[in-house]
């Protein structure tokens, strides 16, 4: 466990930027100390709705947070389309409810789960962290979610066995109506290892500014990997695999030259095809240094002790 001390990462809830309209929206049904009244019965228009009970985390950093247009309307979600304004502009034929995931393989317990189950699994939290994307860009968002180790530990992987973890985005051509110029090789497939993957920082996310996650930001449920490119933080999750071998992911399968598995924020590889030694922040008209690890280094380091990480890209 992160113990948090006053420092300049420290940011106050009050200098998040102010709650404004989300683009695509879907609603949502919440009461009393959990979450009540099923996934299934939602409207599967585009509403959000406020996420109750929300507990300030101490995962946070002093960094303006990108506005709540930009992160709804500035999106990478190819089944949505490959221009960043397409998946706000198509996403709202995602039927985010009813909704499960499978969670099986190297385990104890193998468990299918509803939105219900899943929102009961740990107290929310909101937790502004960077994400950084491979194209240079990066934002500051103040997701709302918990420790994917909460997850994971309801399925009792087995140890001495389990030594990876797999994930599978929804693949529904009626519900994805741009697939066919994706690019890539669906569904979405994403992986970890499990030390990457029981890490405090490793993240699954419901939400995003105090309410439920928007169709083209992932919904109804997506990872969060806030030391990684963000293409490692799969969206719109329905199946998690333990399993003792590296699973494929998606970009290293179509271009394993430019995308390796590890894919950890490090500004002294460069993409083959541009340099990462700067970023931009959208938001921002200036690049910025690139910081390695997206600046987590200090807690994740420790998971690559030994690796040339020039080579394990």
């Amino acid at each position: 466990m992160l113990i948090q001390k006053r420092s300049p990462f420290d940011l106050k809830h009050s200098d998040v930027t102010p709650k404004t309209q989300y683009l695509n929206r879907r609603r949502f049904l919440a009461t009393g100390a959990g979450v009540v009244g099923a996934w299934a019965t939602l409207d599967q228009a585009r509403a959000t709705m406020k996420l109750p009970n929300v507990v300030k985390s101490a995962y946070k950093v002093d960094e303006k947070v990108t506005s709540k247009e930009d992160i709804t309307s500035y999106n990478n979600y190819y089944e949505y389309g490959t221009d960043k304004s397409e998946p706000a502009r198509y996403a709202n034929t995602l039927q985010p409810s009813p909704w499960h995931v499978q969670i099986g393989g190297l385990v104890k317990t193998p468990k299918t789960l509803d939105m219900d189950a899943i929102l009961k699994i740990a107290p929310l939290e909101e937790r502004i962290y960077r994400h950084r994307c491979v194209e240079r860009w990066s934002m500051v968002i103040p997701w709302i979610g918990f420790s994917l180790r909460d997850l994971l530990k309801q399925v009792e992987p087995i140890e001495g066995k389990a030594k990876y973890v797999a994930f599978q985005t929804l693949f529904d051509k009626k519900q994805m109506p741009k697939w066919g110029d994706a690019g890539i090789q669906l569904p979405y497939v994403e992986g970890l290892r499990l030390d990457e993957a029981m890490h405090p920082l490793a993240m699954l996310a419901v939400g995003l500014y105090g309410e439920t996650l928007p169709n083209q930001n992932g919904a109804p449920f997506r990872l969060v990997m806030p030391w990684k490119y963000g293409f490692k933080s799969i969206k719109s999750i329905v199946k998690i695999t333990l399993t003792d071998k590296e699973p494929p992911t998606t970009w290293n399968v179509t271009n394993g030259r430019e995308y390796g598995f590890y894919s950890n924020v490090n500004p002294e590889v460069d993409h083959p095809r541009w340099s990462q030694a700067q970023e931009r922040r959208i938001g921002e008209l200036f690049m910025k240094k690139t910081v390695k690890f997206n600046g987590y280094g200090d807690q994740v380091a420790s998971l690559y002790s030994g690796m040339d990480l020039r080579k394990y890209y």
